[in-house]
């Protein structure tokens, strides 16, 4: 056998191909799906990709794999990456920021595409990522950093491009919507509903990330970017968890006539700036949001000529995630001299709106030993209001919706409730 080096390719005669090259950072559960994807459904990416031959050549981590069949591959050493000019894809699934925000970066600068479903990398350096690809007639492509397997950046980027998109909105995070289903369902209690979502794989041993809402506000942060225009960094972003979600909320939901998701949403505003928040929140029966259990995933859409749209499917999982990677290693090999999407701009600080001006209706449920003059107070701060109520509710607790009032009228307004315990502010959709 010989081998002619052709265009930083390797040409092997008696196949009749030239081999693209691809590497792989990371071999963790993503990582190895991407792997076995790559090998699975071997012949059918070449197709899609329009290449003769693509072969997995490395896969970085530190951690050895005895016996697995891709034990050959595993190198501990990025520079090998870096340093091979055959390798014109690269896929970074190590998550985190450090060390991948540095080989991304590196990679990108030696003139080679980068995958990634890394969404804390694209929330925070996506904009600076993405320059650094056009600057070198790259491509850095991140269709797994939101969503796993559920299409949304390509339908962002080419689907909807004819449209103005105003708002985006989305329940982005299986692990947090797994628990609030328990509570819905099986009357599970947040902490019941936590264990058993660790126990199933669903949540890490700390679940802060998701219960939290980090997540939810890296991937909003990704979806703001790209359908507004300019970079939304999460240090900007309100970000409120599940936490605090008591069943007792769970009942006033379903008695006001939905139920209770962890929503992210994006709003573009009439005064340039944009509205990014991440909360629970109460959401109509008949949302197409309030059907979405378990793990799902679902992203809401609204342009100017489509209206609402919804992409709907499992928000992560290894196969789903690695279907996702591999699409976009397909886009890259069919688009190696050219850059497949655009980015966004930079934004200054500003851009996203205080969350404190945010307005829309609310629900509020208080504790008190007074009830007749809790009353009164409510009805002095808020005006009229909604009242709610649940079978079974202890003396003293009261539940109501108000009508739309700001963040910072509200936190003015409960304060006027003296005679009470402020148990739980959940905020109510139009979704």
């Amino acid at each position: 056998m010989y081998v002619i080096i052709y265009s930083n390719f390797k040409y092997y005669p008696e196949k009749g191909a030239i081999i693209m090259y691809v590497a792989i950072m990371g071999y963790g559960v993503v990582g190895s799906g991407v792997a076995t994807l790559l090998e699975k459904n071997h012949e059918h990416i070449l197709k899609k990709s329009m290449q003769d031959e693509m072969e997995l050549k490395y896969i970085l981590d530190r951690r050895t794999f005895p016996g697995d069949p891709y034990e050959h591959l595993v190198i501990s050493d990025f520079a090998k990456i870096l340093e091979d000019d055959e390798v014109k894809i690269v896929v970074e699934t190590m998550g985190g920021l450090y060390p991948a925000y540095d080989y991304v970066l590196a990679s990108l600068k030696a003139g080679k595409s980068v995958v990634t479903s890394n969404k804390e990398l694209v929330a925070a350096k996506g904009c600076e990522l993405l320059q650094v690809a056009e600057e070198n007639n790259v491509n850095f492509l991140f269709e797994a950093s939101v969503g796993g397997g559920i299409p949304i950046i390509r339908p962002i980027s080419q689907c909807l491009a004819a449209n103005d998109i105003d708002e985006i909105a989305g329940i982005l995070n299986g692990t947090t919507n797994f628990i609030l289903t328990k509570m819905i369902s099986d009357g599970m209690t947040f902490e019941e509903a936590l264990f058993l979502a660790q126990r199933n794989g669903y949540a890490e041993r700390d679940p802060s990330a998701d219960v939290d809402g980090f997540d939810a506000c890296r991937k909003i942060c990704i979806l703001a970017a790209l359908c507004f225009g300019k970079h939304v960094y999460p240090d900007w972003v309100y970000t409120e968890g599940i936490r605090k979600i008591d069943l007792a909320d769970v009942e006033y939901a379903r008695s006001w006539g939905g139920v209770i998701k962890l929503i992210a949403r994006a709003k573009k505003l009439d005064n340039g700036k944009v509205s990014v928040m991440v909360s629970p929140a109460f959401v109509q029966n008949h949302s197409q949001l309030a059907s979405v259990d378990d793990v799902f995933n679902a992203i809401l859409v609204r342009g100017d000529a489509i209206g609402d749209v919804v992409f709907y499917g499992k928000g992560a999982g290894k196969m789903p995630t690695a279907s996702a990677v591999v699409a976009d290693v397909i886009d890259c090999a069919k688009n190696l001299d050219r850059k497949k999407y655009g980015g966004w701009q930079d934004s200054e600080e500003g851009y996203v709106a205080d969350y404190l001006e945010s307005v829309g209706p609310v629900y509020v449920r208080i504790m008190t030993e007074n009830a007749a003059s809790a009353l009164a107070q409510v009805n002095q701060a808020f005006g009229e209001v909604k009242m709610l109520s649940r079978a079974d509710a202890p003396d003293g607790e009261i539940a109501f919706a108000v009508s739309p009032v700001s963040e910072k009228e509200l936190a003015d307004k409960l304060a006027l409730i003296k005679d009470a315990e402020i148990k739980s502010v959940i905020r109510i959709t139009d979704y």
